[in-house]
C-alpha cells in the first residue's frame, strides 16, 4: 500500500467515525489563497497531485481528484499508484464533483466538509446540488488534524511595513477610502479574509506563503475601526506601535470567528466568492449580511500613480535580468550540460542581482520539447529534461520587488526548428499583439476581449484551454482579481490603471508548447460621441524571439507592432545593461521585414 494510499485509508477510518459517506476537500485554505502555507496544502497530502487547483473527494470506496487544462497531464503522471481517478473541469461536458457526487449517492447520505476551507458560494453550491437528491451537506471539524503526523503550523515569519514611497497611499488613506465604501452600501463593518487584500489595506507584507509577500490574518474593517487579527508575535514591537497610532486594533488570529460570534444587530460586508461559509456562520444569525465584491480587492486592482511608476521601474530591471539569462543561455546552450531546473534558478539568479529584488512571485516554469506542452509544469533537480541545441524552450517566471511583481513567458529558439513551429508561433503573436491593439468603450468585460487573442488560432482549428490575462498585485500575488480576460463570464469590467497579463498559447502534446506573455496595464485612449473608450500600454521590456516569426504570416500593422516594440525595448534597456550585451541587444531587437 503505498503512502497516499494509506492516508486515504486513515481518511475513511475517520468518516467512519463520524457517519460520513464522503470527505470533500476543496484544496484550499480559510483564505481562499492559490498557493498555501505549508498547514493547508491538503490536496497534496491525501493525493500526491502538487498543482495549485484541485478538488478532492473521498468516498468509502471511490476517490477522485478535479482539475482544469493548466494540469491534465500533471495530474494523470503523479496520480498513478494512488487509486485516485482524474477528473477534468474547465472542458465541455465535464461533470463537477458535486454533480459526480449526485450521481454516485444514494438519498440520505452524508458528504462531510471543513466550512472553514469553502467559500460561501461554494458550499451552497455543493449543498444546492446534493439537496436535490436528498444528500446532506455536514459541517465537520478539519479531519487532517487528527490523520496528519506532524502536521505543519501556521507560519510565524515577521511582518515589515511597505512604505508609502512604494505603496503611493497611506494606510489612513486607505482606511477613508473603505469608510466611503461602507457609507455608500449603508454598510457597518467589511470582512477582509483574503490575505492580499489584508496586505495592501494595512501597507504590510509577510513571507508565509512561497512566492507571495503576505501574511496569514483577518480583517474587520468598520467606519472607524480597524481590527487585524494576527498571530501576535507576528508584528515586531515597533511596527505594533505604528499600526496601534494608525488606528489598528490587533488582535490574536486565533480569536476571530469568536470575536465574530459576539456581533450583533449589524450590517455586514463580506464576499460570498472568497469568505469562507464558517465566516458567514458565525455572523449571519444575529446581524444582516449585505453580499458584495470586496471593495478592497476592486481599490487594489486599480493601480495608483505610484504603483505604476514601481511597475515599470520594476520591468526595466526584469528586462536586464532577462537579457543577461539570455546571453548566458545562447552562449551556453550545447557546450555544457544544462537542465531545466537550472534554467529555472539561473532566472532566479540574474533577478536577484537587481534592487529591490524580494524573490521569484511563483515557480519557474521552464518546459523543453514536450514538457512545454505541460501548461503550470515545475520541475526539480531530478525530473528536469536536459535542454539540447535544438528545438524551442518555453520559460514562464516573475519576479517580486518593492516596485511591483512581474510575470512574462518567452519562447526561444535553442537551435533548429521546424516550419511548424515557426507558423504555431507566429499564430500566437498574432493574437498577443491584436490583445495589445485593442481598443474598446468603457464596461467592456474581460469576456468580450478574449477573443483577439485566439482568433488567429481559431481560424486554424487551433485552441488553448487557459485564460488569456489575469491581473497582476503590486508587490503582492501574481494573480489577483477580480477582473480576467477568458472565456467564462465575470462581470469585473476593464478600467484604467489594470495591471493585466495578455498570454495566449498553443500546446502540442507530446511535442512542444508556446506561449508569449507580456504584461500591460489599461490606459484612456480617446472620448467620442460615443464615450469613452480604453486601451493598453505594454510595461513588459524584453525581446521576443523574432528567429520564430514567419513574417508572410504578419500583416503590415503586426509588422509595425513587433519593430515598434523591439526599437523601444533596445532604447529602455540598453543604458542598463554593460556595453559588451549591446551588440546581442541589437541582435535581439533586429528589425523583421
Amino acid at each position: 500500500m503505498s503512502v497516499i494510499q494509506q492516508r486515504v485509508s486513515a481518511l475513511r477510518a475517520e468518516m467512519q467515525n463520524l457517519d460520513l459517506d464522503v470527505w470533500f476537500i476543496s484544496g484550499t485554505d480559510p483564505h481562499h489563497n492559490e498557493y498555501l502555507p505549508s498547514k493547508w496544502k491538503t490536496r497534496e497530502y491525501i493525493s500526491g497531485f502538487k498543482g495549485s487547483y484541485g478538488t478532492v473527494v473521498i468516498t468509502r470506496t471511490k476517490s477522485g481528484l478535479w482539475t482544469d487544462t493548466r494540469y491534465f497531464i500533471q495530474a494523470e503522471e503523479q496520480l498513478k499508484g494512488t487509486g485516485i481517478a482524474m477528473h477534468k473541469l474547465r472542458v465541455p461536458d465535464a461533470i463537477s464533483p458535486e454533480t459526480w457526487l449526485s450521481e454516485e449517492l444514494k438519498s440520505g447520505s452524508r458528504v462531510g466538509i471543513d466550512a472553514q476551507t469553502i467559500s460561501v458560494s461554494g458550499y451552497r453550491n455543493i449543498q444546492g446540488t446534493l439537496a436535490k437528491k436528498g444528500i446532506e451537506l455536514v459541517n465537520t471539524p478539519d479531519l487532517f488534524d487528527v490523520i496528519w503526523e506532524k502536521r505543519p503550523q501556521i507560519p510565524t515569519h515577521k511582518i515589515f511595513e511597505l512604505e508609502t514611497v512604494f505603496a503611493g497611499y497611506s494606510r489612513a488613506e486607505k482606511q477613508v477610502q473603505i469608510s466611503e465604501k461602507l457609507k455608500q452600501a449603508n454598510t457597518d463593518f467589511l470582512v477582509v479574509s483574503m490575505l492580499d487584500e489584508l496586505a495592501w489595506l494595512h501597507n504590510l507584507r509577510g513571507s508565509d506563503i512561497s512566492y507571495n509577500p503576505v501574511f496569514v490574518g483577518f480583517g474587520l474593517v468598520g467606519k472607524n475601526d480597524n481590527y487585524l487579527f494576527v498571530n501576535l508575535s507576528k508584528i515586531p514591537p515597533h511596527l505594533q506601535e505604528v499600526l496601534e497610532k494608525d488606528g489598528v486594533c490587533i488582535q490574536d488570529y486565533d480569536s476571530f470567528y469568536d470575536f465574530l460570534a459576539v456581533i450583533k444587530d449589524k450590517r455586514i460586508m463580506l464576499d460570498p466568492l472568497t469568505a469562507n461559509f464558517s465566516i458567514f456562520n458565525s455572523l449571519s444569525e444575529n446581524n444582516e449580511i449585505n453580499e458584495a465584491t470586496s471593495p478592497v480587492s476592486h481599490l487594489k486592482a486599480i493601480k495608483n500613480n505610484t504603483e505604476l511608476k514601481g511597475f515599470r521601474e520594476a520591468m526595466k530591471k526584469d528586462g536586464v535580468a532577462l537579457v543577461e539569462f539570455l546571453f548566458w543561455l545562447k552562449s551556453s546552450i550545447g557546450k555544457t550540460k544544462i537542465t531545466e531546473y537550472e534554467i529555472g534558478r539561473k532566472l532566479a539568479e540574474f533577478r536577484s542581482k537587481q534592487n529591490n529584488f524580494m524573490g521569484e512571485s511563483f515557480p519557474p516554469i521552464v518546459g523543453y520539447k514536450s514538457h512545454g506542452a505541460i501548461v503550470h509544469l515545475n520541475v526539480g533537480p531530478d525530473d528536469a529534461f536536459p535542454v539540447e541545441n535544438e528545438g524551442i524552450l518555453l520559460f514562464d517566471s516573475g519576479g517580486q520587488y518593492l516596485d511591483g511583481t512581474t510575470d512574462i513567458t518567452r519562447t526561444f529558439a535553442v537551435g533548429p526548428v521546424t516550419e511548424q513551429q515557426k507558423t504555431d508561433f507566429t499564430l500566437v503573436l498574432k493574437g498577443m499583439i491584436s490583445l495589445t491593439l485593442a481598443e474598446f468603450p468603457l464596461g467592456t468585460k474581460g469576456c468580450h476581449l478574449d477573443i483577439l487573442a485566439r482568433k488567429p488560432l481559431w481560424e486554424n482549428g487551433m485552441n488553448y484551454g487557459h485564460g488569456t490575462g489575469h491581473g497582476v498585485g503590486h508587490f503582492l500575488n501574481v494573480h489577483e482579481g477580480p477582473m480576467a480576460i477568458r472565456q467564462e463570464f465575470n462581470e469585473h469590467r476593464i478600467e484604467p490603471g489594470m495591471v493585466m497579463s495578455n498570454e495566449p498559447a498553443f500546446y502540442r502534446e507530446g511535442q512542444y508548447g508556446i506561449r508569449i506573455e507580456n504584461m500591460m496595464v489599461c490606459v484612456e485612449k480617446q472620448s467620442t460621441d460615443f464615450g469613452r473608450f480604453l486601451g493598453f500600454e505594454t510595461l513588459t521590456v524584453c525581446p521576443i524571439d523574432t528567429t520564430l516569426i514567419k513574417p508572410d504570416l504578419l500583416n503590415k500593422c503586426e509588422k509595425n507592432w513587433i519593430n515598434e516594440y523591439h526599437r523601444w525595448v533596445n532604447v529602455v534597456l540598453k543604458p542598463l545593461l554593460n556595453s559588451e550585451l549591446h551588440n546581442f541587444l541589437n541582435e535581439l531587437t533586429e528589425e523583421i521585414i
